[in-house]
């Protein structure tokens, strides 16, 4: 059973976002000046929190920091949003840890995907917070392109924005089985998906609209992760799906292309309602970064030729 769903408030000209490293450090530390700079251009205050950046070789140090970060930046009344500096690794041994009581009174924006995947299911799971899956401060803020610039600002301030979700006009999409349906958009990156399942921290995928991505894996490791989805009985109630980009840094060979497309439609087949499936959904580790809010209720509709709608049904953020 998924909690009642709590909205953020929208962000506004003058708020504070707030910058952690809950996952892991940047190497390009220039970058945090240079989203700090943007996002102050944009008319927001920028705070950096105590641990931003951070190296700790020692995992139960490092934890406790970030721990400390993200409880300190929900407790303070003059954060508005918490934007995370990049992903990597380390977000999911801070679930047992973390204080949802206190995240559950102090709602508000979080912002990250890939590795930080972790931290939005598990705070949508226990609180029923919505969580946004987008750029993050040392990926993509810090010189940001104009489609990602414009769905990030748009998906936080504008309640009226996810009323209809547009995909960068260059992704190439392509349906994999057409239809409509409505439901919950809940996912992430596959691989930190997938290692959630069995635990207290991942959400109700019954009725959901799932969407993934990830990065530098191969065929069979994503067949793999799917393979334990379904094993485990999360994608027979899944209602439709969205896939995002699955590349690496080295184009993929026409053989392992082929053999994905064949993984994709194998397991949308396992999704017994039938809805519908797509592919290239303008979202992973790419420059025409989506802003993707999890856990609110949106309709979902593919065309035979690919084209493809979604629509929220209500706001993802409400005005103060």
């Amino acid at each position: 059973m998924r909690p009642t769903i709590t909205i953020p408030k929208a962000l506004e000209k003058g708020d504070t976002i707030a910058l952690a490293s809950p996952a892991s450090h940047s190497a390009h530390p220039q970058r945090i000046g240079l989203a700090t700079g943007y996002l102050e251009s944009k008319g927001f205050r920028v705070r950096h929190a105590s641990h931003l950046n951070r190296i700790d070789t020692d995992p139960a140090t490092a934890d406790s920091e970030k721990l400390a970060d993200l409880h300190e930046l929900f407790r303070d009344p003059e954060v508005h949003a918490i934007v995370c500096l990049r992903g990597g690794a380390g977000s999911s041994r801070l679930l047992s840890q973390l204080d949802y009581s206190l995240i559950a009174a102090n709602p508000k924006i979080l912002v990250g995907y890939s590795d930080i995947t972790a931290l939005s299911l598990g705070i949508f799971a226990t609180t029923g917070l919505v969580g946004f899956s987008g750029p993050m401060a040392a990926t993509e803020l810090w010189e940001p392109s104009p489609y990602t610039e414009e769905h990030f600002w748009g998906m936080l301030t504008d309640p009226d924005y996810s009323k209809e979700m547009l995909n960068n006009a260059l992704q190439h999409t392509k349906c994999i089985r057409p239809g409509r349906e409505e439901g919950p958009l809940i996912g992430g990156n596959l691989s930190v998906l997938a290692s959630m399942v069995g635990t207290p921290y991942m959400p109700d995928l019954d009725g959901a609209i799932l969407f993934l991505e990830d990065v530098n894996e191969p065929a069979y490791r994503i067949d793999r992760m799917l393979s334990h989805l379904a094993n485990a009985g999360l994608l027979k109630g899944c209602k439709g799906m969205l896939l995002g980009d699955f590349s690496g840094k080295t184009a993929a060979t026409q053989q392992e292309e082929t053999r994905l497309e064949g993984i994709f439609a194998y397991y949308s087949r396992a999704m017994l309602t039938g809805g519908p499936v797509m592919r290239g959904l303008s979202y992973g580790h790419i420059h025409e970064l989506m802003t993707i809010p999890i856990g609110q209720t949106f309709s979902f509709e593919v065309a035979p030729d690919g084209s493809f709608s979604l629509q929220a049904s209500a706001p993802v953020v409400q005005l103060s």
